[in-house]
């Protein structure tokens, strides 16, 4: 049995409406009369299409609405809110064409409406949802500067007639990283410091991060010996992690002032870790050697002690591979890494410079990376002034 098209018409799932070309509403089905609580005879005739709508629809239909229907004949899904008769506000999908007589010329406008409030209801959840789900990402975000701020020193002691400076770029504001360092007293004078990189990141990577940091500044009170503090690092993460192939790099060293004639020696052991810059008074630069595995891999690790001279007017620079492994845009390497020569060309244009001024050309170099900078990166310097006060 075929629908009665009358019938079809007025009781349609949508609301229909046909009005004049000044919007004098000419007809209207029983669908809309229902949403609109209106009788047929109070609109038909008497009001026009942009009467229904709200104050901001009709502004809209004015500046937008009607005159885009006039250029292209033709507008369809607009969001607008209808006003029933009792005052409640609607909110609707609008469609209108232009019906043109036998000669081009248009007679009437054609629109269908489509109850959108269960559509307004999705798009009010998921408004709700994305605003819960930036709440809980700028709660995570604190949290993660939070825990990754309480790895690091708050504030980095200076040896006395020595400047110092570090900085930590992390490469995700979602993630702890597994970048460490430290600069601290000991109570003969001397006093130690190191820099090192956990594997991996998030809250594992902090916990082995958290039990380096005081597992080395212990190891320093019972034994101011860098190789012995190495050998004991490697053996509390094997134990602790060697199920879950936990370790670290690091370079570890006990710095002693030289007040006689200004500077200081340190002597320096590593764990698989970059080998730290000397930068020169005399604007030469190289790496210091260092050996060593890395801390935690293996459980019979031996670790060899060498020495720094830093004289007045040089800088020590510890650094961690996020720094040389970034991938710039141009970079010269095969593979794309910044690299160890370029690092080198670069201090080599700092020498002769303060730990203050390294550090901040490092942060400026690293802003340069974009997205190239891809891990974690942590930088320490350690400076003799060239001239004491």
């Amino acid at each position: 049995m075929e629908d009665d098209l009358e019938d079809l018409y007025e009781n349609a799932p949508c609301g229909h409406l046909s009005t004049l070309l000044d919007g004098t509403i000419a007809k209207i089905n029983g669908t809309l009369l229902t949403w609109l609580g209106y009788r047929r005879e109070e609109l038909v005739g008497q009001r026009r299409f942009s009467d229904l709508l709200t104050g901001g629809g009709r502004i809209y239909h004015e500046t937008h609405f009607a005159p885009i229907l006039a250029m292209q004949g033709e507008i369809g899904g607009v969001s607008l809110e209808l006003r029933t008769k009792d005052g409640s506000r609607m909110p609707v999908l609008v469609t209108s064409i232009v019906k043109a007589g036998s000669e081009g010329q248009p007679q009437l406008i054609r629109t269908a409406i489509f109850d959108a409030k269960m559509r307004r209801a999705y798009e009010r959840e998921l408004l709700d949802a994305r605003k819960a789900a930036e709440r809980e990402d700028e709660r995570l975000r604190h949290l993660v500067g939070k825990l990754q701020r309480s790895l690091l020193p708050a504030v980095l002691q200076t040896p006395p007639g020595l400047d110092s400076a570090a900085y930590y770029r992390a490469a995700s504001t979602d993630h702890v990283g597994g970048d460490f360092y430290d600069l601290f007293p000991l109570v003969d004078g001397r006093w130690g410091f190191f820099l090192g990189d956990v594997s991996g990141k998030g809250v594992e990577a902090a916990a082995v991060t958290a039990l380096a940091r005081y597992t080395l500044r212990a190891a320093t009170v019972y034994d101011p010996d860098p190789a012995a503090a190495l050998r004991n690092l490697n053996t509390v993460l094997w134990q602790e992690y060697r199920e879950d192939a936990r370790y670290c790099t690091v370079v570890f060293g006990i710095l002693t002032p030289t007040t006689a004639v200004g500077g200081f020696t340190a002597v320096i052991a590593s764990g698989g870790h970059p080998e730290p810059l000397l930068l020169r008074a005399d604007g030469s630069i190289h790496y210091h050697p260092t050996k060593g595995r890395i801390v935690g891999a293996f459980p019979d690790s031996r670790y060899t002690n060498t020495t720094v001279v830093v004289n007045p007017g040089d800088t020590l620079l510890l650094y961690s591979d996020g720094l040389t492994e970034a991938r710039p845009v141009g970079s010269e390497t095969t593979d794309g890494r910044y690299g160890t020569a370029a690092l080198a060309r670069f201090a080599r244009s700092l020498a002769p410079t303060t730990a203050a001024a390294a550090v901040t050309a490092v942060t400026a170099l690293l802003d340069t990376f974009g997205t190239g900078l891809t891990d974690d990166t942590a930088v320490l310097a350690i400076g003799a002034p060239s001239h004491r006060a």
